[in-house]
């Protein structure tokens, strides 16, 4: 746990020694407030509720996170920084388990600093504080599924926009399997056990659902597993690579 933690604190000072960190939490701000009063008209519904702002959440992750996350191995990987990060005293579980929570916890952060959108909903009405707390927290989790995603295709290449793309897809593949149009390809061939395993894998669907304020388990292990899978992949990627 101590190896983890001094990965944690060395990633997340590499955040916010460089521009890095503030220009990702200006991007995220300023697009999570101009989609919420612009694009989603949140003003003029008239309704104290922070449904629109989260509503964006998924589309704004899908081209941040991937940003985040491209780097975490590809660019250990380019530099050559990989080999002497694998000569530390620390298994390759524990680096891999450090970089991806220091860069959840750097999302955390910026999702943190949204707090004024609580606190505007709050002074314009009376919200249900639980169901935005779920909201938050539907949050978080989704960049975490994503972010899984991202260190784990990161891990594959040392380049960086491969690795982007790459992610970028599978996100938006895995947001996107609930909907009809990506069910009617799998239906055409597969029985409806399948079809149904795959609706279920939307994190779309699960997103809603927790927004809206149902926090079921079955949300929770969805994210916690697309998490656990990753981070396993991640590790037997870096592995692989550190023995070739």
């Amino acid at each position: 746990m101590n190896s983890i933690l001094t990965i944690i604190r060395r990633e997340l000072s590499g955040y916010f020694s460089s521009p890095l960190a503030y220009v990702f939490i200006v991007i995220f701000l300023a697009l999570c407030g101009s989609m919420t009063f612009y694009l989603g008209g949140w003003l003029d519904r008239g309704r104290a509720d922070l449904n629109t702002f989260f509503n964006w959440h998924p589309w704004l992750y899908l081209f941040l996170v991937p940003a985040i996350g491209m780097r975490l191995w590809a660019e250990e990987r380019r530099t050559g920084t990989i080999e002497f990060l694998t000569t530390l005293p620390v298994t390759t579980t524990e680096a891999v388990v450090g970089k991806f929570l220091a860069a959840w916890l750097f999302i955390g952060i910026a999702l943190l600093f949204t707090f004024p959108m609580w606190l505007t909903v709050n002074y314009l009405g009376d919200p249900d504080n639980g169901v935005i707390v779920a909201g938050y927290i539907g949050s978080w989790l989704l960049a975490g599924g994503m972010l899984a995603i991202s260190t784990a295709i990161s891990a594959l290449t040392k380049n960086q926009v491969i690795a982007f793309v790459l992610a970028a897809a599978v996100c938006f593949l895995f947001l996107m399997s609930g909907v009809e149009i990506v069910q009617a390809i799998f239906s055409s061939w597969a029985s409806d056990a399948v079809v149904d395993t795959v609706s279920n894998l939307s994190l779309l669907t699960s997103f809603n659902a927790i927004v809206s304020g149902v926090i079921d388990l079955r949300h929770l292990i969805l994210f916690s597993s697309l998490i656990a899978i990753s981070l396993f992949i991640n590790v037997a990627v870096v592995d692989l690579k550190k023995g070739a």
